[in-house]
């Protein structure tokens, strides 16, 4: 019993949707956008560690173009961190780009979801795009998977998961001691309880953010469709189907159709290829 109950809180527990890889050093790391980067083979790290120094340079010369085209450059290379995203914020900031600057936010949040100064920035561009706070919070399970990250509630209930097993375990070995088949049954209680919110967060649609001014909302996945409707730059938007190069969204309106992915970036992964 307590072997099949491990077998499926593992398999209720889904892995993050972000993994942390190759972290600028702290020396040219911003320190509002923190996190806690897997490593990277050290070839990859210190050619990552270049390119973001460059990068830093090339935004105070003043290159925001430059710099911009070596943060995504990072981001299309797998080296996605907090750090990345918010130099990349504050670079389409400079340059007038609201929404994209909202969308590198938003991913720094993904990835360190306990950054407050990300959390503070981000309200302050969702106000100079003219949004409401649901205009860029539109699915509260994405809320709760960023909740169950911060906690890692996934790695506490396989924590408890396998304590289960072990009190189980000594039930049968001990007998007649009662005791451990309580905290057993009591540490599953627990693990099932722990194991709810990874699996809820599991059903949450995928998110994207309008990062172009008056992106056409067309009637079908082609560049000759009718437009029904122009999109607010930095709204975030559920992603309902993908076809080629096209995205089919919701607005807040209600409104559905379809827009180029150029125009709406995907918040669970780095931007299209220009």
């Amino acid at each position: 019993m307590g072997i099949v109950f491990v077998a499926l809180c593992l398999g209720l527990l889904p892995a993050p949707a972000h993994a942390l890889v190759g972290a600028a050093p702290e020396a040219v790391v911003e320190p509002a956008a923190t996190g806690t980067p897997s490593p990277l083979p050290a070839g990859k790290a210190a050619l990552a560690d270049a390119q973001f120094r460059q990068a830093t340079a090339l935004a105070q010369a003043g290159d925001l173009a430059g710099a911009t085209r070596i943060y995504r450059a990072l981001a299309a290379q797998g080296v996605e961190t907090a750090s990345v995203y918010w130099n990349w914020a504050q670079v389409a900031q400079r340059r007038g780009a609201p929404g994209e600057a909202l969308w590198a936010l938003l991913r720094a949040r993904e990835l360190a979801p306990g950054d407050r100064a990300v959390a503070r920035e981000m309200g302050r561009v969702r106000e100079a795009c003219g949004l409401d706070p649901a205009e860029v919070s539109p699915e509260p399970l994405g809320a709760l998977g960023r909740l169950v990250r911060r906690l890692h509630l996934d790695v506490v209930a396989i924590t408890l998961a396998l304590a289960s097993l072990l009190f189980h375990a000594l039930a049968r070995l001990r007998q007649g001691w009662r005791g451990s088949a309580t905290v057993a049954w009591a540490t599953a209680g627990a693990a099932l309880l722990a194991a709810l919110p990874p699996l809820l967060a599991s059903f949450a649609p995928p998110t994207a953010v309008v990062v172009q001014r008056g992106a056409p909302l067309a009637d079908a996945a082609s560049p000759t469709a009718t437009v029904v409707a122009t999109l607010r730059e930095g709204e975030v938007v559920p992603v309902l189907e993908r076809a080629a190069s096209y995205l089919r969204i919701q607005d807040a309106s209600g409104a559905r159709g379809w827009v180029h992915a150029r125009h709406v970036w995907r918040l669970d992964g780095p931007p299209p290829a220009e």
